[in-house]
Formats: C-alpha cells, sequence, structure tokens
C-alpha cells in the first residue's frame, strides 16, 4: 500500500539468520589458509624489525616455483626472492609436504615456514637468517 510504512524483514517473515555454522561451530581452516597465517605473521614480525629496508616489500605466497616438472629430480625450492621487483615469493607445497622438520607436529611445521620467510628475507638484506629475527630463533 503506497501510504503505509512496511517492517523490513527477511524472506517469508523470518528475522535475519545467523551464519552458517553458528556461534559454536569453529571456522572452516585448511592447509592453505594457516600457512598464509603463518608466513603473513612472520612477514608482518620481520618488516617491523626492519622497517626501512622490507617496507616496501611485497611478500607473495604460491603453490609451487614456477617451471617444476613432477619428472624432474631436482631440490624445490621454498622460497624465490627478486631484488629487482623487491618481492619475496614464499612457495606453500614444498613447506607443506616436504618439510625439512626432525618431527612432524604442527610446531615444527610453522617454524618451517617462519624460517623461510626469515631465510628469504635474509638473503634479500645480504645477511644471516637469525641477524633477521634473533628473538625468533632463540629458543630452536
Amino acid at each position: 500500500m503506497p501510504g503505509r510504512a512496511r517492517a523490513r524483514r527477511s524472506r517469508h517473515g523470518r528475522e535475519l539468520r545467523s551464519s552458517v555454522a553458528g556461534p559454536v561451530l569453529p571456522y572452516l581452516s585448511s592447509r592453505e589458509t594457516r600457512f598464509e597465517d603463518v608466513a603473513a605473521d612472520a612477514a608482518d614480525y620481520v618488516q617491523s624489525l626492519w622497517p626501512d629496508e622490507l617496507g616496501d616489500v611485497d611478500f607473495l605466497w604460491a603453490d609451487m616455483p614456477p617451471g617444476i616438472l613432477a619428472d624432474e629430480v631436482v631440490e624445490v625450492p621454498d622460497f624465490a626472492v627478486d631484488p629487482h621487483r623487491r618481492s619475496i615469493t614464499v612457495f606453500r607445497l614444498p613447506l607443506q609436504r616436504l618439510p625439512r622438520v626432525h618431527v612432524d607436529d604442527a610446531w615444527h611445521r610453522q617454524i618451517a615456514i617462519e624460517g623461510a620467510v626469515f631465510r628469504a628475507a635474509g638473503e634479500l638484506l645480504g645477511r644471516d637468517p637469525w641477524e633477521v629475527a634473533p628473538d625468533r630463533w632463540r629458543h630452536h
């Protein structure tokens, strides 16, 4: 009716609905999102330690390095550094599927991802990784 204000409701007269997961269920987490979270936290940390040297560096994530064929027997790199573009690319699958850890648990896999970020930053800066993030290496 033109002169009458109508109440705003969702379809079928119901109130707005909550999220699909609801307040009780945890958010879905995948290996990819966990990798991105750990790598992004490590990148933020190292950029906060070296703001003048790494402030303009782009940290990127990719599944695999380009050009790696399945039939080749090569060592797959964990990261790639491009000093001209000022970018660091960390590769997810080598770190998650081929981890070089002595204990295969979540904490050691996290340390492997963080270590790749620190080693890549060290390579870009021309420093050793333990100089780039000395506090993170103290207990390992």
